[in-house]
């Protein structure tokens, strides 16, 4: 379970924190001064500090500093009104996660803790690299075959060097991995990591995200706000799909790798940085320079150092590593024995083509999981996963799942007198459907709701209503 540290002298938004973070599936401690902040530091050791400005004796600026100086990769959040909003923006500078004005919306709150938290896990979780398949964590690159190896090579030469790196491969193949491996095994590695989705980002908005912008820039720009590039001074930066940057911002990235320096959206003042670029992209970049989509003085500069992941196709032989690995890891989540595969599976696996790479074998490998008796997998298994008789699995699973409506409405209809019969039906459905989102999302209320996809009030009210309350805790205490 993650653990969140509040530091905020007001009691009763202290408390209101704790109760709606502890719903979130959060261990939250909470602090109401700077110096007591410090003491629940060392003992919580949480992922995330929750910080407000105005507080007795140190105040938040000074609180952030010792915050930062005894753990720089630790995620601050800076809560502030408007009379410390350019506090609030030096401490981003010096390596604030980010702020937010008071007061605020909570669903804006709990986005921000969301990508801190994941910020927190992808700069301490360590990826292993060439990992045993029988060691189940969930960040591992796996594969021994010369293909991989070469992969490790380029990794190990980049980490005493702060060359830009440009990680190509296909969607699937763990570009994400091996962005963190280099970070992680680098000489910035105890400095701030950041990652920016180029496709993920609406093209109005990422710009401002990546250069931030000045007070007027636009409508509703009603203050300064400091980018992640400039956020991530002396860190590292990982692009993931550049490939598809809007031409109109490749200049300034350009401009960044030349200068070292960016211009924030509506300003004339040139502010140096220090960052460190990772990029990747599934993107043929040789194609889109021709086409007119891609910056050719842009492309040379990212290749500095270039990093080629392999299709799976190209490494068959790490096919039998893989798929041990993917069923030691999702036994382990699920708390399942491991039931093994068969021999005349694993020649399934070799011979379907895997378009989507290695994701697609860990999807493969979760499916067939979900339905599996505990017996070894076997090659119908793996075929019904992969999907070659979709249409007949997908009539099997219909049948499957209206019989077992039918059983439990025949069994009820026995038991009762028929008096609100469909409603009782449907609530007992609906029950068992939302405590199935929560299980998945980890008791994450936010993500439990997109995952149904009702608002987060209508959620809650469900949860009351079917007194999933307790059960929902329960998970969340056992972690």
């Amino acid at each position: 379970m993650r653990s969140i540290l509040i530091i905020d002298d007001d009691d009763q938004l202290r408390k209101s924190f704790e109760k709606l973070l502890t719903e979130e599936g959060y261990r939250v401690t909470g602090a109401p001064s700077g110096e007591d902040g410090l003491i629940a530091l060392d003992a919580a050791m949480p992922d995330l500090v929750i910080l407000d400005m105005r507080l007795p004796g140190m105040n938040g600026f000074e609180t952030f500093k010792k915050i930062h100086d005894a753990n720089p990769r630790l995620p601050v959040i800076i809560m502030t009104a408007y009379g410390t909003t350019e506090i609030a923006i030096e401490a981003t500078k010096m390596g604030a996660f980010d702020y937010i004005l008071k007061p605020f919306e909570i669903p804006d709150m709990l986005d921000v803790i969301h990508k801190a938290i994941e910020a927190a896990r992808f700069m301490h979780q360590p990826v292993l690299m060439d990992a045993s398949p029988d060691k189940p964590t969930r960040d591992a690159i796996i594969g021994r075959s010369p293909a991989m190896q070469e992969v490790y090579k380029a990794i190990g030469r980049v980490t005493t060097t702060d060359a830009t790196v440009l990680i190509r491969g296909a969607s699937g193949t763990g570009k994400e991995l091996v962005a963190r491996a280099v970070y992680q095994h680098s000489l910035r590695k105890n400095k701030p990591f950041l990652i920016i989705n180029c496709v993920a980002i609406p093209e109005t908005l990422l710009e401002s995200e990546l250069f931030g912008y000045e007070k007027g820039a636009f409508t509703g720009a009603g203050h300064r706000r400091i980018g992640k590039i400039e956020q991530a001074h002396r860190g590292t930066i990982f692009l993931d799909e550049i490939g598809d940057m809007p031409f109109t911002l490749q200049s300034k990235m350009l401009r960044l790798l030349q200068e070292k320096s960016v211009e924030r959206l509506g300003g004339r003042e040139t502010v140096p940085v220090d960052v460190r670029i990772i990029a990747a992209t599934n993107r043929n970049l040789e194609t889109a320079i021709r086409e007119g989509r891609f910056r050719e003085d842009l492309y040379y500069r990212l290749e500095v150092v270039t990093i080629k992941l392999p299709r799976l196709t190209d490494r068959p032989e790490d096919i039998r590593d893989l798929t041990d690995y993917f069923l030691a890891r999702y036994s382990a989540e699920a708390v399942i024995d491991n039931p093994g595969i068969t021999d005349i599976a694993i020649g399934v696996l070799l011979s379907h083509q895997w378009p989507g790479n290695v994701r697609e074998l860990s999807n493969v490998i979760q499916k067939a999981l979900i339905f599996n008796r505990g017996t070894p997998l076997s090659a119908e298994d793996i075929q019904r996963a992969i999907g070659a008789k979709e249409a007949v699995r997908e009539k099997e699973e219909r049948r499957d799942l209206e019989d077992l409506i039918r059983e439990l409405t025949a069994e009820a209809i026995a038991k009762g007198d028929g008096e609100n019969l469909l409603e009782s039906l449907t609530e007992r459905f609906a029950a068992i459907v939302i405590r199935e989102a929560l299980r998945i999302s980890d008791g994450n209320r936010s993500r439990a709701a997109k995952l149904l996809g009702v608002s987060r009030p209508t959620l809650h009210a469900k949860i009351e209503k079917y007194n999933l309350k307790f059960e929902t805790h329960v998970k969340e205490q056992m972690g």
